[in-house]
């Protein structure tokens, strides 16, 4: 690979202000006591008895603000009486945020979407979710749908290279690029203590003989910078405050579409993959406007709203978005789940003591 000249950027605000918003950590005691309220106001909902689907719906998403607002949307259109409040944060600090009200006796989210298969496993396995068999289970690949129908897969979302256009003349076309010299103290990625999709992309890259801790290692003394989120890294690499970013496809794309110096590749030895999960908790307190929320993400045109945000659909007959791989074009790198389950806390540790805590 070449570097060019750096440039100043211009082209990315826009973009950034759409992927950073709401991404700032949040008090999680502060909110679970905050939320009280709602959930008082969903039970009385509840207890009239209608069988109408209505009253309020507490989502719980890492999905960017703008992409989580035009689903909800998008569902609001077909379900007009059910109003929807959304909690949207990496999905480590959800995670936090929903045990803390577990802990507090009073879970508020009805419908969680979040990183990846590794999170609700977890979830399940605490015994905080809701079985449900979807209608629309019908037309979703069974290797993305729970065994006990406790979470289903959503859409297909690769952990890519992602460099800057004004910067890098010859694309990269391996990880191990990251770790050479021209590449030194310029690539940014996100941190599996924010990121679920970081979480899962070091469980995977750690437990694969190519690659190893050691990746991490070389990577660190790479000088590489550490952010929260994917947000943070396309706006490193598009603003070109770093030349590379190892980062979920589709933010790449879109700020790329909206004229942003960017471009990804999929590494040859290929990419993790994860499948950003939907689930009702156990104890929702309006069952019935939650299961229609799940049903609409995985309905045709749930899925097709997805695609027209930048995602790649999972639901069967929908092609991917321009410029994105589909699930039959991927070379994936994987791991086992319940290892990657049983490691993930060990994995965010390993990671820490690597690079600090960020």
């Amino acid at each position: 690979m070449i570097e060019k000249k750096r440039m100043v950027p211009f082209a990315l605000l826009v973009f950034s202000a759409v992927s950073l918003a709401g991404c700032g950590a949040e008090n999680v005691q502060e909110q679970v006591n905050s939320a009280a309220e709602t959930s008082e106001t969903n039970e009385t909902e509840q207890a009239e008895g209608t069988d109408a689907i209505a009253g309020t719906l507490s989502f719980y998403t890492s999905q960017p603000d703008a992409d989580a607002e035009a689903l909800v949307a998008g569902f609001r259109e077909q379900y007009p009486d059910v109003d929807v409040t959304i909690f949207r944060s990496g999905t480590e600090e959800v995670v936090s945020r929903l045990l803390a009200e577990e802990e507090a006796g009073s879970v508020q989210a009805d419908v969680l979407l979040l990183a990846d298969a590794v999170t609700f496993e977890n979830l399940k396995e605490k015994d905080l979710l809701l079985p449900y068999e979807s209608p629309e289970l019908a037309h979703i690949p069974a290797d993305f749908v729970d065994q006990d129908y406790m979470y289903i897969g959503t859409k297909l979302m690769a952990t890519v290279l992602a460099y800057n256009t004004d910067l890098v003349e010859e694309a990269p076309t391996s990880w191990f690029e990251l770790t050479a010299d021209n590449a030194k103290g310029e690539l940014t990625m996100p941190s599996p203590l924010y990121s679920g999709a970081a979480a899962y992309n070091a469980g995977v890259f750690s437990r694969n003989d190519d690659f190893g801790w050691s990746f991490y290692e070389k990577l660190y003394e790479n000088e590489t910078t550490v952010v929260q989120g994917n947000g943070g890294v396309v706006q490193a690499v598009a603003g070109g405050e770093a030349s590379y970013g190892m980062v979920v496809d589709f933010v790449v794309a879109n700020a790329k579409e909206q004229g942003s110096p960017i471009d990804f590749v999929y590494p040859e030895e290929g990419v993790p993959v994860i499948t950003e999960p939907i689930a009702i908790t156990k104890n929702s307190k309006n069952e019935g406007a939650a299961k229609a929320f799940v049903d609409f993400v995985l309905s045709e045109e749930g899925q097709q709203l997805g695609k027209d945000v930048g995602y790649t659909p999972i639901r069967e007959g929908i092609d991917a978005p321009a410029g994105l791989k589909g699930g039959d074009e991927l070379h994936v790198l994987s791991a086992d789940l319940a290892d990657l389950l049983e490691g993930r806390e060990e994995d965010k540790e390993q990671f820490q003591s690597i690079f600090g805590a960020h």
